[in-house]
């Protein structure tokens, strides 16, 4: 009978000590710096790939944490009134906003080009 523990998640080669004050290191805790705006370089393109045909405008590139990742995405869908999702160094806006999109990031001060047709 397997038991799964929460703490056991990005465990690899485990080597047991008897130090009382061993911590262990987990691998993927470290999240990478938000880089400032004029650091960032951000890719807008249109994208329908395994979407059943539909348009998003997907912008890639950014290099943070998953919360400065959200709060661009948040800023992007309400400005452009549309939903979308934002993950994995990607947003996802519903719909073709490559233009106004683009936009906005220029004002926030972000290294932004569109990319593809």
């Amino acid at each position: 009978m397997s038991r799964k523990n929460k703490r056991d998640k990005g465990r690899s080669g485990v080597v047991y000590s008897t130090n009382q004050d061993f911590e262990y290191e987990y691998e993927g805790e470290s999240e990478e710096e938000t880089l400032d705006p004029g650091d960032q370089n951000l890719k807008v393109m249109l994208d329908k790939k395994s979407r059943a045909g539909k348009q998003v405008t997907l912008v890639e590139g950014f290099v943070g944490t998953e919360e400065d990742l959200k709060d661009l995405g948040k800023m992007l869908k309400s400005k452009c009134g549309v939903g979308g999702s934002a993950k994995d160094g990607e947003i996802l806006i519903q719909g073709d906003f490559r233009d106004k999109v683009l936009e906005l990031l220029h004002q926030q001060g972000y290294k932004a080009k569109r990319v593809g047709g």
